[in-house]
């Protein structure tokens, strides 16, 4: 039986310790990565605060992207452009 894929990860300067599946890891890596460079931005950018203050503006960034997304991938105008061809394909089959 298969337990996992052990790595390491270091987000903010603390090393952080995962068992993760190993198609996995790249994905994860990259997680990672991403947090570390939004995460050393901040701290170019606010040398007066501390790592946690980082982290929670990394944070809210992250999931206030993730929020503009979810509300982009409103179905409607996909349910609308269903309606329409079905609206055609019934005149079409009514016509012929």
């Amino acid at each position: 039986m298969d337990s996992g894929f052990h790595i390491k990860l270091q987000i903010a300067g603390r090393f952080y310790p995962l068992i993760i599946d190993r198609k996995d890891e790249e994905k994860v890596r990259k997680a990672a990565r991403v947090i570390n460079e939004k995460v050393g931005q901040y701290q170019q950018r606010y040398r007066d605060k501390d790592g946690q203050d980082f982290l929670a503006m990394a944070a809210f960034q992250f999931v206030l992207k993730l929020i503009e997304l979810e509300e982009q991938s409103n179905e409607t105008p996909l349910i609308t452009a269903i309606s329409e061809i079905t609206e055609e394909l019934e005149e079409f089959m009514q016509n012929n």
